[in-house]
């Protein structure tokens, strides 16, 4: 712990991350001891060119932040429990669970376009096995690309074809209207604009198409539009899916067209939405603890990490597993599927919730035994 009085609160560099831990450090600051951020860079920061599964395990973005816990740099950590391996480091727990935010994804359109609105060979955009497979099992004749970046990243890609063609148009229109300008004053009297313009009859009965400079439509463009300006991308995509939460508290959710995906088709990772905070001495442990933990919420994804731990699908295999807390019984449904998504294994069960841990190891072997365990097997060798 800290010799000072200021908690020390390690996170992540991106603007979600950030806004997790300013979450955290709200709840948990006093005047007598505040809370500090300290950014920390992760291993998946680093490696930005390759999809999350690809780095081959979960916990590409967790490991630097805990490390920094157990050297004694800082107090506590704060992740997003979905990127969680399910074993931590020597001495650390998770000393509390906020209340989840919503775990389901959202389709993300330009204009909020249903899944079956999406034309026939729709390009999708997902970093994610999971929602690849669950995608290609509601339409297997969507075209999904990958796409990785932070939230408001993978917004500006999906943005950024169509208002980047936008501006090229109004600069050709305005170039075309400064050289229209230099006709009138004669200005090109040997007749070289005409050569280079043999359209221009045709562009003059259009000259009012735009009523404003370009000056004045980027300075209209919303802060993330203006990013989208600016981005390189691979794929044009129609679509991408993001999770909820992210896009929520990112300040994003109402800036972009969504719809839900429906989660008996669309089960979230396990601990999708949750905010872990984690920690090892056992005075912060506890007054994390006090201030912040949600019983229902720590229920619910010590479920769903269990099953995923049983099955051991990690970050391999398109797995997901959502749970919720109703009186003394915890309602869970598991899927898991090839990474076609031709394949798929998927069934909901109540357990009961005073023994919650050993009924979610005993349904994940129920699991296992109906074919789960060799969708898991498959995926890891592919």
């Amino acid at each position: 712990m800290s010799t000072d009085r200021t908690l020390r609160l390690a996170t992540r560099g991106s603007d979600l991350a950030m806004r997790q831990a300013a979450f955290v450090q709200e709840r948990v600051g006093t005047r007598r001891r505040p809370v500090e951020l300290v950014e920390i860079e992760t291993e998946g920061d680093r490696i930005r060119d390759e999809l999350i599964a690809d780095l081959g395990r979960i916990g590409a973005f967790v490991h630097a932040l805990d490390q920094e816990v157990v050297d004694g740099d800082c107090d506590a950590a704060v992740h997003s429990m979905k990127d969680m391996p399910t074993e931590f480091a020597e001495g650390m727990v998770v000393a509390a669970v906020p209340e989840r935010a919503a775990a389901g994804d959202l389709l993300v359109t330009r204009d909020g376009k249903e899944l079956d609105d999406l034309h026939e060979g729709a390009v999708v955009g997902t970093s994610s096995l999971r929602r690849t497979a669950q995608l290609l099992h509601a339409r297997p004749d969507l075209d999904v690309r990958p796409l990785r970046g932070n939230v408001d990243t993978r917004v500006e890609k999906l943005l950024a074809p169509e208002l980047q063609r936008e501006h090229e148009r109004r600069m050709d229109t305005e170039g075309e209207d400064a050289s229209k300008e230099m006709r009138e004053y004669n200005v090109d009297p040997e007749g070289v604009l005409d050569d280079e313009n043999e359209d221009l009859a045709e562009l003059e009965e259009d000259d009012d198409e735009f009523d404003q400079t370009v000056e004045e439509w980027f300075d209209g463009l919303s802060e993330l539009e203006r990013g989208a300006l600016g981005q390189e991308y691979d794929h044009g995509f129609d679509a991408i899916v993001l999770a909820e939460a992210g896009l929520e508290r990112s300040g994003l959710r109402h800036k972009i067209g969504t719809s839900r995906l429906p989660m008996d088709e669309f089960v979230p990772s396990p601990a999708q939405g949750a905010i872990a905070v984690t920690a090892s001495d056992e005075e912060v442990v506890s007054r994390l603890r006090k201030k912040l933990d949600h019983a229902p919420t720590r229920v619910a994804v010590t479920v769903e990490r269990t099953i995923l731990a049983e099955l051991g699908g990690g970050c391999v295999a398109p797995l997901g597993v959502h749970a919720t807390v109703q009186g003394d019984t915890v309602t869970v449904r598991a899927q898991v599927l090839s990474t076609d998504g031709t394949e798929v294994v998927a069934e909901s069960r109540d357990l009961p919730i005073e023994r919650h841990a050993e009924a979610a190891a005993e349904f994940a072997a129920d699991l296992a035994d109906r074919g789960a365990a060799d969708l898991i097997a498959a995926a890891a060798e592919d």
